[in-house]
Protein backbone atom coordinates (compact mmCIF):
# COMPACT_ATOMS: atom_id res chain seq x y z
CA UNK A 1 0.00 0.00 0.00
CA UNK A 2 3.09 2.27 1.05
CA UNK A 3 4.42 1.48 -2.79
CA UNK A 4 0.77 2.25 -4.43
CA UNK A 5 0.42 5.77 -2.69
CA UNK A 6 4.32 6.81 -3.38
CA UNK A 7 4.34 6.20 -6.83
CA UNK A 8 0.70 7.49 -7.20
CA UNK A 9 2.33 10.71 -5.84
CA UNK A 10 5.75 10.75 -8.02
CA UNK A 11 3.88 9.81 -11.01
CA UNK A 12 1.71 12.53 -10.95
CA UNK A 13 1.55 14.43 -14.44
CA UNK A 14 3.79 11.97 -16.17
CA UNK A 15 1.20 9.39 -16.87
CA UNK A 16 0.50 8.38 -20.68
CA UNK A 17 -2.50 10.24 -20.81
CA UNK A 18 -4.04 13.57 -21.29
CA UNK A 19 -2.87 14.66 -17.75
CA UNK A 20 0.44 14.12 -18.78
CA UNK A 21 1.89 17.92 -18.04
CA UNK A 22 5.53 17.23 -19.38
CA UNK A 23 5.24 19.52 -22.68
CA UNK A 24 3.11 22.04 -20.47
CA UNK A 25 6.27 22.40 -18.55
CA UNK A 26 8.45 22.07 -21.40
CA UNK A 27 6.90 25.05 -23.35
CA UNK A 28 6.78 26.84 -20.41
CA UNK A 29 10.30 26.69 -19.72
CA UNK A 30 10.98 27.71 -23.48
CA UNK A 31 9.10 31.03 -23.26
CA UNK A 32 10.69 31.97 -20.05
CA UNK A 33 14.16 31.86 -21.97
CA UNK A 34 12.98 33.24 -24.78
CA UNK A 35 11.69 36.15 -22.40
CA UNK A 36 14.70 36.61 -20.75
CA UNK A 37 16.58 36.57 -23.93
CA UNK A 38 14.24 39.37 -25.08
CA UNK A 39 15.15 41.57 -21.80
CA UNK A 40 19.18 41.06 -22.59
CA UNK A 41 19.48 37.91 -20.07
CA UNK A 42 21.35 35.00 -20.80
CA UNK A 43 18.23 32.88 -19.08
CA UNK A 44 14.83 32.92 -17.21
CA UNK A 45 17.14 32.48 -13.50
CA UNK A 46 19.48 35.52 -14.07
CA UNK A 47 15.97 37.31 -15.05
CA UNK A 48 14.33 36.84 -11.59
CA UNK A 49 16.96 36.22 -9.47
CA UNK A 50 18.58 39.77 -10.56
CA UNK A 51 15.36 41.31 -8.03
CA UNK A 52 15.83 39.49 -5.09
CA UNK A 53 17.99 39.10 -1.64
CA UNK A 54 19.90 36.92 -3.08
CA UNK A 55 20.99 39.04 -6.04
CA UNK A 56 21.89 36.40 -9.20
CA UNK A 57 22.13 32.17 -10.03
CA UNK A 58 25.60 32.36 -8.60
CA UNK A 59 24.82 33.48 -5.40
CA UNK A 60 22.36 30.76 -4.43
CA UNK A 61 24.13 27.82 -5.62
CA UNK A 62 27.00 29.14 -3.84
CA UNK A 63 24.46 28.56 -0.63
CA UNK A 64 23.13 25.71 -1.73
CA UNK A 65 26.56 23.93 -2.90
CA UNK A 66 27.47 24.23 0.94
CA UNK A 67 24.76 22.57 1.74
CA UNK A 68 24.16 19.19 -0.43
CA UNK A 69 27.54 17.34 0.48
CA UNK A 70 26.47 17.18 3.92
CA UNK A 71 22.95 16.97 3.58
CA UNK A 72 23.23 13.80 0.86
CA UNK A 73 25.88 12.08 3.56
CA UNK A 74 23.68 13.14 6.60
CA UNK A 75 20.52 10.90 4.42
CA UNK A 76 22.85 7.83 3.63
CA UNK A 77 23.75 7.74 7.75
CA UNK A 78 19.77 7.80 7.91
CA UNK A 79 19.23 5.32 5.18
CA UNK A 80 21.57 2.90 6.70
CA UNK A 81 19.87 3.45 10.06
CA UNK A 82 16.73 2.66 8.49
CA UNK A 83 18.15 -0.27 6.70
CA UNK A 84 18.90 -1.96 9.74
CA UNK A 85 15.46 -1.44 11.33
CA UNK A 86 14.26 -3.56 8.17
CA UNK A 87 17.08 -6.00 8.33
CA UNK A 88 17.15 -8.69 5.64
CA UNK A 89 13.95 -8.75 4.89
CA UNK A 90 13.93 -6.50 1.93
CA UNK A 91 16.10 -3.04 0.65
CA UNK A 92 14.88 0.30 1.54
CA UNK A 93 13.01 1.80 -1.00
CA UNK A 94 11.39 5.62 -0.78
CA UNK A 95 8.09 4.60 0.22
CA UNK A 96 9.08 2.91 3.23
CA UNK A 97 11.41 6.17 4.47
CA UNK A 98 8.68 7.73 6.40
CA UNK A 99 6.94 4.91 8.00
CA UNK A 100 10.43 3.37 9.50
CA UNK A 101 12.36 6.71 10.23
CA UNK A 102 9.10 7.32 12.40
CA UNK A 103 10.01 3.82 13.77
CA UNK A 104 13.91 4.65 14.33
CA UNK A 105 12.81 7.72 16.09
CA UNK A 106 10.61 6.34 18.42
CA UNK A 107 13.04 4.07 19.55
CA UNK A 108 15.86 6.56 19.38
CA UNK A 109 14.38 9.11 20.82
CA UNK A 110 11.22 7.61 22.75
CA UNK A 111 8.59 10.20 21.33
CA UNK A 112 5.57 9.38 20.10
CA UNK A 113 3.59 11.99 18.44
CA UNK A 114 0.55 10.36 19.30
CA UNK A 115 1.15 11.08 22.87
CA UNK A 116 1.75 14.34 22.55
CA UNK A 117 -1.46 15.52 20.59
CA UNK A 118 -3.74 15.42 24.27
CA UNK A 119 -1.41 18.27 25.13
CA UNK A 120 -2.21 20.69 22.04
CA UNK A 121 -5.38 21.73 22.36
CA UNK A 122 -6.43 24.09 19.34
CA UNK A 123 -7.88 26.61 20.86
CA UNK A 124 -5.56 26.66 24.05
CA UNK A 125 -2.51 26.69 21.37
CA UNK A 126 -4.36 29.37 19.62
CA UNK A 127 -4.94 32.06 22.74
CA UNK A 128 -2.30 30.53 25.30
CA UNK A 129 0.70 29.92 22.44
CA UNK A 130 0.64 32.13 19.42
CA UNK A 131 -1.83 34.81 20.89
CA UNK A 132 0.44 35.13 24.40
CA UNK A 133 4.07 34.76 22.64
CA UNK A 134 2.65 37.97 20.28
CA UNK A 135 2.00 39.81 23.46
CA UNK A 136 4.90 39.44 25.16
CA UNK A 137 7.16 40.30 22.43
CA UNK A 138 5.02 43.21 20.77
CA UNK A 139 2.46 44.02 23.38
CA UNK A 140 -0.54 42.84 20.83
CA UNK A 141 -4.25 42.15 22.52
CA UNK A 142 -6.51 39.69 20.62
CA UNK A 143 -10.34 39.61 20.81
CA UNK A 144 -12.42 37.54 19.00
CA UNK A 145 -15.38 39.53 17.14
CA UNK A 146 -18.49 37.29 17.17
CA UNK A 147 -20.72 40.08 15.26
CA UNK A 148 -18.18 40.73 12.74
CA UNK A 149 -18.99 37.52 9.72
CA UNK A 150 -16.73 35.93 8.12
CA UNK A 151 -16.48 34.97 4.85
CA UNK A 152 -17.49 31.50 6.03
CA UNK A 153 -19.04 30.06 9.38
CA UNK A 154 -15.42 28.57 10.04
CA UNK A 155 -13.57 31.76 9.64
CA UNK A 156 -12.78 33.38 13.06
CA UNK A 157 -12.67 37.45 13.45
CA UNK A 158 -9.96 38.67 15.53
CA UNK A 159 -9.64 42.55 16.58
CA UNK A 160 -6.03 43.28 17.27
CA UNK A 161 -4.92 46.16 19.26
CA UNK A 162 -1.56 47.61 20.75
CA UNK A 163 -0.03 47.89 24.06
CA UNK A 164 -1.52 51.54 23.84
CA UNK A 165 -4.89 50.58 23.03
CA UNK A 166 -4.77 51.53 19.42
CA UNK A 167 -6.37 49.03 16.77
CA UNK A 168 -3.64 47.73 14.56
CA UNK A 169 -5.74 45.77 12.34
CA UNK A 170 -8.01 42.18 11.89
CA UNK A 171 -7.14 38.97 12.30
CA UNK A 172 -8.89 35.74 10.42
CA UNK A 173 -8.38 32.49 11.56
CA UNK A 174 -10.22 29.62 9.47
CA UNK A 175 -8.70 26.50 10.89
CA UNK A 176 -10.32 23.88 9.65
CA UNK A 177 -10.36 21.43 6.37
CA UNK A 178 -13.46 20.95 4.44
CA UNK A 179 -13.84 19.91 0.76
CA UNK A 180 -14.23 22.80 -0.97
CA UNK A 181 -10.82 24.37 0.52
CA UNK A 182 -7.62 23.74 -0.97
CA UNK A 183 -4.97 22.03 0.66
CA UNK A 184 -1.81 23.06 3.27
CA UNK A 185 -1.54 26.30 5.26
CA UNK A 186 -1.49 29.86 3.88
CA UNK A 187 -1.65 33.36 4.64
CA UNK A 188 -3.29 35.92 2.77
CA UNK A 189 -4.06 40.15 2.90
CA UNK A 190 -7.68 41.12 2.40
CA UNK A 191 -6.61 44.65 3.20
CA UNK A 192 -2.79 46.12 2.73
CA UNK A 193 -1.91 48.64 5.73
CA UNK A 194 -0.80 51.83 4.07
CA UNK A 195 -0.45 55.09 5.87
CA UNK A 196 -1.28 57.38 2.32
CA UNK A 197 -4.46 55.21 1.92
CA UNK A 198 -5.19 55.52 5.91
CA UNK A 199 -5.88 51.50 5.72
CA UNK A 200 -5.50 49.26 8.68
CA UNK A 201 -4.16 45.23 7.49
CA UNK A 202 -6.94 42.63 7.17
CA UNK A 203 -5.17 39.25 7.46
CA UNK A 204 -6.30 35.68 7.18
CA UNK A 205 -4.31 31.99 8.18
CA UNK A 206 -5.63 29.03 6.60
CA UNK A 207 -4.80 25.29 7.47
CA UNK A 208 -6.40 22.43 7.31
CA UNK A 209 -6.65 20.34 10.70
CA UNK A 210 -9.53 17.86 11.00
CA UNK A 211 -12.43 18.56 12.85
CA UNK A 212 -13.02 17.03 16.41
CA UNK A 213 -16.43 15.34 16.49
CA UNK A 214 -19.44 17.33 18.07
CA UNK A 215 -18.53 18.06 21.77
CA UNK A 216 -14.80 17.06 21.80
CA UNK A 217 -11.90 19.45 21.68
CA UNK A 218 -9.56 19.57 18.69
CA UNK A 219 -5.98 18.27 19.11
CA UNK A 220 -3.20 18.74 16.85
CA UNK A 221 0.10 17.13 16.42
CA UNK A 222 3.25 18.47 17.08
CA UNK A 223 3.72 19.40 12.89
CA UNK A 224 0.23 21.37 13.20
CA UNK A 225 1.51 23.29 15.97
CA UNK A 226 4.43 24.33 14.46
CA UNK A 227 2.41 25.23 11.39
CA UNK A 228 -0.08 27.22 13.41
CA UNK A 229 3.12 29.41 14.86
CA UNK A 230 5.12 29.36 11.41
CA UNK A 231 1.42 30.87 9.57
CA UNK A 232 1.01 33.48 12.04
CA UNK A 233 4.40 35.04 11.67
CA UNK A 234 3.21 35.72 8.06
CA UNK A 235 0.13 37.52 9.61
CA UNK A 236 2.23 39.53 12.19
CA UNK A 237 4.30 40.54 8.96
CA UNK A 238 1.08 42.17 7.89
CA UNK A 239 -0.20 43.07 10.71
CA UNK A 240 2.74 45.25 11.96
CA UNK A 241 3.88 46.71 8.87
CA UNK A 242 4.01 50.46 8.95
CA UNK A 243 5.05 51.93 5.60
CA UNK A 244 3.12 54.37 3.24
CA UNK A 245 2.37 52.78 -0.08
CA UNK A 246 0.54 49.55 -0.35
CA UNK A 247 2.47 47.80 -2.91
CA UNK A 248 5.24 47.44 -0.01
CA UNK A 249 2.76 46.43 2.90
CA UNK A 250 3.73 43.42 5.02
CA UNK A 251 4.59 40.11 3.12
CA UNK A 252 5.27 42.42 -0.18
CA UNK A 253 8.49 41.91 -0.08
CA UNK A 254 11.11 39.56 -2.46
CA UNK A 255 9.95 36.00 -2.96
CA UNK A 256 13.88 34.74 -0.84
CA UNK A 257 12.58 36.83 2.50
CA UNK A 258 8.76 36.54 2.62
CA UNK A 259 9.35 32.95 4.81
CA UNK A 260 11.64 34.18 6.78
CA UNK A 261 9.53 36.10 9.68
CA UNK A 262 6.94 33.17 9.44
CA UNK A 263 9.85 30.81 10.19
CA UNK A 264 11.32 32.88 13.07
CA UNK A 265 7.99 32.46 14.82
CA UNK A 266 7.91 28.93 14.80
CA UNK A 267 10.81 28.75 17.51
CA UNK A 268 8.31 30.54 19.99
CA UNK A 269 6.36 27.04 19.66
CA UNK A 270 9.28 25.20 21.94
CA UNK A 271 10.36 28.56 23.88
CA UNK A 272 10.16 26.71 27.38
CA UNK A 273 8.13 29.89 28.98
CA UNK A 274 5.57 29.22 25.92
CA UNK A 275 5.01 26.10 25.93
CA UNK A 276 5.09 25.65 29.03
CA UNK A 277 2.18 27.81 29.38
CA UNK A 278 -0.36 26.10 26.44
CA UNK A 279 1.06 22.35 26.57
CA UNK A 280 -1.27 20.99 29.00
CA UNK A 281 -3.39 17.84 28.86
CA UNK A 282 -6.54 19.07 27.80
CA UNK A 283 -8.51 16.56 30.32
CA UNK A 284 -6.17 17.16 33.27
CA UNK A 285 -4.58 20.64 32.60
CA UNK A 286 -1.21 18.97 33.67
CA UNK A 287 1.74 20.74 31.89
CA UNK A 288 3.72 18.38 28.96
CA UNK A 289 6.69 16.53 31.42
CA UNK A 290 10.19 18.12 30.70
CA UNK A 291 11.49 15.10 29.85
CA UNK A 292 8.98 14.54 27.10
CA UNK A 293 9.51 17.95 26.21
CA UNK A 294 13.53 17.40 25.92
CA UNK A 295 13.15 14.15 24.11
CA UNK A 296 11.05 16.14 21.59
CA UNK A 297 13.92 18.48 21.31
CA UNK A 298 16.64 15.99 21.03
CA UNK A 299 14.48 14.30 17.98
CA UNK A 300 13.90 16.95 15.67
CA UNK A 301 17.22 16.67 14.17
CA UNK A 302 16.18 13.54 13.10
CA UNK A 303 15.68 13.26 9.58
CA UNK A 304 17.23 16.13 8.47
CA UNK A 305 19.38 14.58 5.66
CA UNK A 306 15.98 13.36 4.11
CA UNK A 307 14.14 16.85 4.35
CA UNK A 308 17.23 18.46 3.34
CA UNK A 309 18.18 16.18 0.48
CA UNK A 310 15.02 15.90 -0.87
CA UNK A 311 13.82 19.66 -0.69
CA UNK A 312 17.66 20.52 -2.26
CA UNK A 313 16.85 18.50 -5.02
CA UNK A 314 13.72 20.33 -5.94
CA UNK A 315 15.62 23.58 -5.59
CA UNK A 316 18.30 22.26 -7.86
CA UNK A 317 16.34 21.13 -10.54
CA UNK A 318 13.73 24.24 -10.08
CA UNK A 319 17.02 26.12 -11.21
CA UNK A 320 18.32 23.60 -13.80
CA UNK A 321 15.24 24.07 -15.77
CA UNK A 322 15.20 28.37 -15.76
CA UNK A 323 19.15 28.16 -15.98
CA UNK A 324 18.54 26.80 -20.34
CA UNK A 325 19.14 29.40 -22.67
CA UNK A 326 16.59 30.11 -25.16
CA UNK A 327 18.78 28.08 -27.87
CA UNK A 328 19.16 25.06 -25.59
CA UNK A 329 14.88 25.20 -23.96
CA UNK A 330 13.94 25.31 -28.05
CA UNK A 331 16.38 22.21 -28.85
CA UNK A 332 15.09 20.29 -25.79
CA UNK A 333 11.28 20.78 -27.18
CA UNK A 334 12.15 20.07 -30.34
CA UNK A 335 14.69 16.53 -30.55
CA UNK A 336 16.22 16.41 -26.85
CA UNK A 337 19.78 17.25 -28.25
CA UNK A 338 20.20 19.46 -25.34
CA UNK A 339 19.79 16.27 -23.08
CA UNK A 340 21.80 14.35 -25.37
CA UNK A 341 24.76 16.81 -24.98
CA UNK A 342 24.61 17.07 -21.48
CA UNK A 343 25.01 12.89 -21.33
CA UNK A 344 21.70 11.49 -21.08
CA UNK A 345 21.23 8.53 -23.00
CA UNK A 346 20.35 8.86 -26.27
CA UNK A 347 16.91 6.64 -25.90
CA UNK A 348 15.20 9.71 -23.57
CA UNK A 349 16.75 12.17 -25.42
CA UNK A 350 15.19 11.00 -28.62
CA UNK A 351 12.31 9.96 -27.13
CA UNK A 352 8.81 12.00 -26.86
CA UNK A 353 8.82 15.38 -24.84
CA UNK A 354 7.91 13.00 -21.72
CA UNK A 355 10.86 11.28 -21.92
CA UNK A 356 12.92 13.99 -22.52
CA UNK A 357 11.67 15.86 -19.13
CA UNK A 358 12.28 12.67 -17.54
CA UNK A 359 15.89 12.16 -19.02
CA UNK A 360 16.68 16.15 -18.53
CA UNK A 361 15.28 15.84 -14.82
CA UNK A 362 17.30 12.58 -13.93
CA UNK A 363 20.63 14.06 -15.11
CA UNK A 364 20.21 17.76 -13.42
CA UNK A 365 20.18 15.91 -10.22
CA UNK A 366 23.16 13.82 -10.96
CA UNK A 367 25.03 16.85 -12.18
CA UNK A 368 23.93 18.36 -8.67
CA UNK A 369 24.93 15.63 -6.54
CA UNK A 370 21.66 15.08 -5.04
CA UNK A 371 20.29 12.17 -6.94
CA UNK A 372 20.13 9.67 -4.54
CA UNK A 373 17.54 6.60 -5.20
CA UNK A 374 15.46 6.38 -1.55
CA UNK A 375 15.30 10.25 -1.45
CA UNK A 376 13.36 11.72 -4.15
CA UNK A 377 12.93 15.10 -5.11
CA UNK A 378 10.02 16.77 -3.06
CA UNK A 379 8.43 17.82 -6.09
CA UNK A 380 9.25 16.42 -9.65
CA UNK A 381 9.00 18.40 -12.22
CA UNK A 382 5.54 17.36 -13.57
CA UNK A 383 3.24 18.46 -10.80
CA UNK A 384 6.16 21.42 -9.48
CA UNK A 385 3.26 23.67 -9.41
CA UNK A 386 5.27 25.85 -7.31
CA UNK A 387 7.75 26.71 -9.91
CA UNK A 388 5.24 26.59 -12.70
CA UNK A 389 1.88 27.72 -11.48
CA UNK A 390 2.79 29.14 -8.18
CA UNK A 391 5.10 31.93 -8.74
CA UNK A 392 8.65 30.79 -7.24
CA UNK A 393 10.04 30.10 -10.43
CA UNK A 394 13.43 29.90 -9.97
CA UNK A 395 12.58 30.51 -6.43
CA UNK A 396 12.16 27.89 -4.91
CA UNK A 397 15.54 27.53 -3.31
CA UNK A 398 14.29 30.58 -0.95
CA UNK A 399 12.51 28.49 1.57
CA UNK A 400 16.24 28.09 2.89
CA UNK A 401 17.59 31.03 1.73
CA UNK A 402 15.01 32.51 4.40
CA UNK A 403 16.15 29.86 7.15
CA UNK A 404 19.54 31.06 6.88
CA UNK A 405 18.21 34.21 7.83
CA UNK A 406 15.90 32.56 10.65
CA UNK A 407 18.60 30.68 12.83
CA UNK A 408 20.61 33.74 12.90
CA UNK A 409 17.76 35.31 14.12
CA UNK A 410 17.30 32.36 16.55
CA UNK A 411 20.17 32.91 17.63
CA UNK A 412 20.25 36.99 18.20
CA UNK A 413 16.71 36.33 20.56
CA UNK A 414 18.75 33.44 22.56
CA UNK A 415 21.76 36.17 22.86
CA UNK A 416 19.64 39.23 24.16
CA UNK A 417 16.80 37.13 26.51
CA UNK A 418 14.33 35.47 24.57
CA UNK A 419 11.12 36.49 24.74
CA UNK A 420 11.34 40.26 26.47
CA UNK A 421 9.51 43.24 24.74
CA UNK A 422 12.62 44.91 24.15
CA UNK A 423 13.78 42.04 22.00
CA UNK A 424 10.36 42.23 19.89
CA UNK A 425 10.16 45.87 19.85
CA UNK A 426 13.93 45.70 17.83
CA UNK A 427 12.99 43.22 15.88
CA UNK A 428 9.31 45.09 14.88
CA UNK A 429 10.88 48.12 14.56
CA UNK A 430 13.98 47.80 12.14
CA UNK A 431 12.34 44.90 10.07
CA UNK A 432 8.61 43.37 10.53
CA UNK A 433 6.92 47.31 10.38
CA UNK A 434 9.65 48.19 6.96
CA UNK A 435 7.67 45.11 4.54
CA UNK A 436 9.21 46.17 1.18
CA UNK A 437 9.83 50.34 1.34
CA UNK A 438 13.59 49.41 1.47
CA UNK A 439 16.28 46.61 0.62
CA UNK A 440 15.94 43.53 2.63
CA UNK A 441 18.66 42.82 3.13
CA UNK A 442 19.75 46.40 4.85
CA UNK A 443 16.99 45.37 7.20
CA UNK A 444 17.84 42.40 8.43
CA UNK A 445 21.58 44.43 8.60
CA UNK A 446 19.62 46.93 10.88
CA UNK A 447 18.31 44.13 12.79
CA UNK A 448 21.44 41.96 13.34
CA UNK A 449 23.86 44.00 13.19
CA UNK A 450 25.50 42.67 10.28
CA UNK A 451 25.20 40.40 7.25
CA UNK A 452 24.21 36.55 7.86
CA UNK A 453 26.45 33.33 8.49
CA UNK A 454 25.27 30.39 7.20
CA UNK A 455 27.05 28.52 10.15
CA UNK A 456 23.76 28.56 12.96
CA UNK A 457 21.65 26.99 10.01
CA UNK A 458 24.43 24.41 9.62
CA UNK A 459 24.49 23.51 13.61
CA UNK A 460 20.65 23.44 13.53
CA UNK A 461 20.25 20.78 10.87
CA UNK A 462 22.55 18.74 11.82
CA UNK A 463 24.97 19.63 8.82
CA UNK A 464 28.37 20.55 10.57
CA UNK A 465 30.17 17.44 10.50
Amino acid sequence: LRERIHQASVQRGSNDNEHNTAETAARLVQLRAERAELLGYHDHAAYVLEDSTAGSPAAVHEMLDKLAPAAVANAHTEAAALQESIGDEFDLQPWDWSFYSERVKRAKYQVDGSELRPYFELERVLHDGVFYAANRLYGLSFAERTDLAGYHPDARVFEVTDADGSGVGLFVGDFFTRDSKRGGAWMNSFVDQSSLLGTKPVVINNLNVSRAPAGEPTLLTFDEVTTLFHEFGHALHGLLSDVRYPKFSGTNVQRDFVEFPSQVNEMWSVWPEVLANYARHYRTGEPLAQEIVDRLMESQIWGEGFKTTEYLAASLLDLAWHELSADDARRLLRDGSALHDAGTSRTAAEGGTAARVAGFEAEALTRAGVAVAAVPPRYRTTYFAHIFAGGYSAGYYSYIWSEVLDAETVDWFKENGGLRRETGDHFRRTLLSRGGSMDEMQAFRDFRGRDPQIEPLLQRRGLTQ
